[in-house]
């Protein structure tokens, strides 16, 4: 009776760990790699806190949408952004706007990235922006909505750094832009090669 009672729960706990590593494994949040002028961003995506804004970023990689776009504002010590002009200054053509998601928990801490958007909170589309340094003034406050973080830079943060150091100034219409525009080159899903 002992030995089938210690059988029954060694098999419980067999069973018990291998759904937990089956759970853990259908929860990984997928990474995005962009291959910039200055290297490499692979940044990973929070989809269980963000799921309507992933899956539109998601959308925009897998159509090669940010392919040929830069990154048009550089404030340094605040933000990175990019996502909708193209090397030339001319604005791509978005989806529809996603819902505002910026009441998911995460912040705008060093390093995570959000959705860019105006006034209008649930006016986001392509555009997104990595912070620089903690940001929690574009956190939601009082019931006032704040910008969506749903992911964050994982590895390259150097790149964005190089990114933020560019010397800025000579168009007149985007003086927030690099002398001479960093380009997203690929924009991909990692899998286990590395690759899409």
């Amino acid at each position: 009776m002992f030995i089938k009672a210690r059988n029954l729960v060694a098999l419980i706990a067999l069973l018990l760990f291998s759904t937990t590593g089956l759970a853990a494994e259908k929860v990984k949040n997928p990474r995005v790699i962009f291959e910039t002028d200055l290297g490499k961003i692979t940044i990973e995506l929070y989809q269980e806190k963000a799921p309507k804004t992933v899956a539109n970023f998601l959308s925009y990689v897998d159509d090669g949408f940010y392919v040929g776009t830069i990154f048009h504002r550089v404030i340094p010590g605040f933000v990175v952004q990019g996502g909708g002009l193209t090397f030339d200054f001319k604005h791509k053509t978005p989806k529809e706007p996603v819902k505002n998601e910026s009441d998911n928990g995460l912040k705008n801490l060093k390093a995570t990235l959000s959705m860019a958007r105006t006034a209008d909170p649930d006016s986001a589309t392509s555009q997104f922006f990595i912070n620089l340094a903690d940001n929690e003034h574009l956190d939601p406050n009082g019931g006032k909505p704040g910008y969506a973080v749903f992911g964050e830079v994982v590895e390259g943060f150097e790149t964005v750094k190089k990114i933020e150091k560019e010397p800025r100034g000579i168009y007149r219409a985007f003086p927030e832009a690099p002398n001479y525009p960093v380009r997203v080159l690929r924009a991909y899903r990692e899998t286990a090669t590395g690759a899409k």
